[in-house]
């Protein structure tokens, strides 16, 4: 069992031991990856089991041939043997390919079970998880860590099953033919493998560099040729020093691919010494009368075969420890996230809401909610009531708890204490599915998959005709402009919606909200990063898409909220006033006062349009 990048180490990574560890693991709850199995790795077993033996026969009818078919000119004899032989060579190359073959199969369902259970599981994780973890992590255990199984089933589970049965059963055979040349075998591997041993292990250590090197040099090609990192280095004028940044990378790597290849041939050197002085050492001892013990021709012929094909073998086995502690640790990253608790999960008992018939009214009760990790309150007790169809803004300097709040209509965190509700149930008593088609939520962020903007308005409802895409569409004003691309909604969006302007990207995913038909919508700073005319288009399909819906708004301009029916200002996660826009104006208080600084920075006559 082993990792991909343990193979061809001799020497246990730390990190494995430093995960085995912090993360051990039970040999039971790998069994039972495999127990549906079980069939198939037993048959898998036999065919290892067999094809080892069945090979171990090709030297002893080397020695007939040799010994008395060709001198005695038994011609019987001989073709039969040499049938036996061709036929020992069919049944064990038979044999091999239905052992990969199954092997194989079991392999790439146990990686399917695991790769699915963990991907399932990690799409149920809060967004905390995900801020938490790299990107990188997460890619890592579902591609490269999952993509050890197939190497654990096909490649060394196999391997070591078959090493020992043609490790036993060679030196069995061997001492059978001549246990004078077994006792020279004895005394002479043991130095051979160790210098093998040794010249590998300064190769691995030249490989591990290379390695390192090159995952730097992806890093960089990965960092530098994206579209944010050549946007970066052209508007920075960074272009020659990454240039020469990566040519410096490049250059240690070429000297290291250099200095791995000559110390794998210095190796390679080493081995083929090794295998051209053991025979010569056999031939010796067989050929002096004081140690030959009247051993035949045949008899050497067959011995030394039978010693070749031990080297190998004897060498994977000394290394079983290294891949039992690598495979150990593969399984145990993969069970780490397996084993992560979910913190925001569906309810046992969730209550039947439909979407008919949900009136979409939302009430925060004494809500208070802290990050994990924070020594402070993102938001406390804070209670408001927004009526069914009615709209709210929330306002407040950066870090006063805004799109906190609003984070907890949707679940997308769940109140520390306190509780939010939809027309009197608590969210956390509803199902997520139920959920998501009762909350719709544009931020921001807008997130557009590389696919067809059909594909992508889909991806909110997968049984969605063309006609309710379409529908979405207008009702997000953005319908005439896909029109009028060469592709229409078959148009691919490119990488992250990159050839589409900001206000179309978020014009795209409110439709793609929409075509939910939610009761609620959440809108978080879903205009701040527009310019003025932008805004407003993005802000009339707002308008339209708000009507009869319950609105939450997280507000980023004055121009965006004035209408609002109610707007709450945070200050330190506390609800500092609430109003309309002219009750908190004529109170004179921090919303007059956030308006005042706006009006300052940007003029008095783009008052109702600057950010607070």
């Amino acid at each position: 069992m082993a990792d991909p990048r343990s193979r061809g180490r001799s020497t246990v990574d730390p990190a494995d031991r430093v995960q085995l560890a912090e993360q051990p693991v039970s040999l039971r709850r790998i069994g039972a990856l495999f127990a549906p199995y079980r069939v198939r790795i037993a048959v898998v077993v036999v065919l290892i089991v067999a094809s080892s033996l069945v090979t171990l026969a090709n030297p002893f009818l080397v020695r007939a041939v040799i010994d008395r078919a060709i001198p005695q000119q038994d011609v019987p004899l001989l073709v039969w043997s040499v049938v036996a032989m061709l036929g020992i060579t069919i049944v064990g190359s038979v044999f091999g390919v239905l052992q990969t073959w199954i092997s194989t199969d079991v392999g790439q369902r146990v990686m399917h079970d695991l790769r699915t259970r963990v991907f399932a599981h990690l799409g149920r994780q809060s967004l905390g998880f995900f801020t938490r973890t790299r990107g990188g992590e997460v890619q890592s255990r579902l591609t490269n860590d999952i993509g050890g199984m197939q190497t654990v089933v096909t490649s060394t589970a196999t391997s070591i099953a078959a090493n020992v049965t043609t490790v036993v059963g060679t030196v069995v055979a061997m001492a059978a033919l001549s246990w004078r040349l077994s006792l020279l075998s004895l005394v002479v591997l043991p130095p051979a493998i160790w210098l093998t041993r040794r010249v590998a292990r300064m190769r691995r250590e030249i490989t591990a560099q290379r390695q390192r090197t090159l995952a730097d040099m992806q890093t960089q090609i990965e960092e530098s040729l994206s579209i944010g990192g050549i946007q970066l280095a052209k508007t920075l004028g960074a272009g020659p020093a990454m240039n020469a940044r990566f040519a410096d990378t490049s250059h240690v790597l070429a000297d290291l691919e250099v200095r791995s290849q000559l110390s794998g041939r210095w190796r390679m050197a080493t081995m083929n010494m090794i295998f051209a002085a053991i025979p010569a050492l056999l031939y010796l001892v067989a050929g002096l009368p004081a140690t030959s013990g009247g051993m035949t021709i045949g008899t050497l012929v067959a011995f030394t075969g039978l010693q070749g094909t031990l080297f190998r073998p004897l060498m994977s086995l000394l290394d079983v420890g290294v891949s039992i502690t690598s495979s150990l640790a593969l399984f145990s990253r993969i069970f780490e996230y397996l084993d992560l608790p979910v913190d925001i999960a569906d309810p046992e008992d969730p209550v039947d809401i439909s979407r008919e018939k949900t009136a979409g009214a939302v009430r925060f009760d004494s809500v208070t909610f802290r990050y994990e990790g924070s020594d402070r309150d993102a938001v406390r007790d804070v209670e408001i009531d927004v009526p069914a169809g009615s709209s709210l803004a929330l306002v407040g300097e950066t870090g006063s708890g805004k799109t906190t709040l609003a984070s907890l209509v949707p679940r997308l965190h769940d109140a520390t204490t306190g509780t939010v509700s939809i027309d009197g149930v608590d969210v956390r008593d509803i199902a997520l599915g139920r959920l998501a088609e009762l909350v719709g939520v544009v931020s921001q962020e807008t997130y557009l998959l590389h696919a067809s903007i059909r594909d992508n308005l889909r991806h909110a409802r997968p049984d969605a005709t063309d006609a309710e895409i379409e529908t979405a569409a207008r009702a997000a004003q953005v319908h005439d402009l896909i029109a009028s691309l060469p592709d229409g909604y078959d148009t691919v969006v490119g990488a992250r919606g990159h050839r589409f302007s900001g206000g179309e990207k978020q014009r795209l995913a409110l439709a793609r909200t929409l075509l939910r038909d939610p009761r609620i919508l959440v809108l978080d700073e879903a205009t701040s990063a527009l310019d003025n005319d932008t805004e407003r288009a993005v802000q009339a399909a707002i308008d339209t898409a708000s009507r009869g819906r319950t609105t939450i708004t997280v507000a980023h301009r004055l121009s965006t909220i004035r209408d609002a029916d109610q707007i709450v200002v945070l200050e330190h996660g506390t609800v500092a006033e609430r109003g309309t826009h002219d009750e908190l104006v004529a109170a004179g208080g921090r919303y007059a006062a956030l308006l005042d600084s706006a009006s300052a920075s940007h003029g008095p006559a783009d008052a109702l349009g600057v950010a607070v």
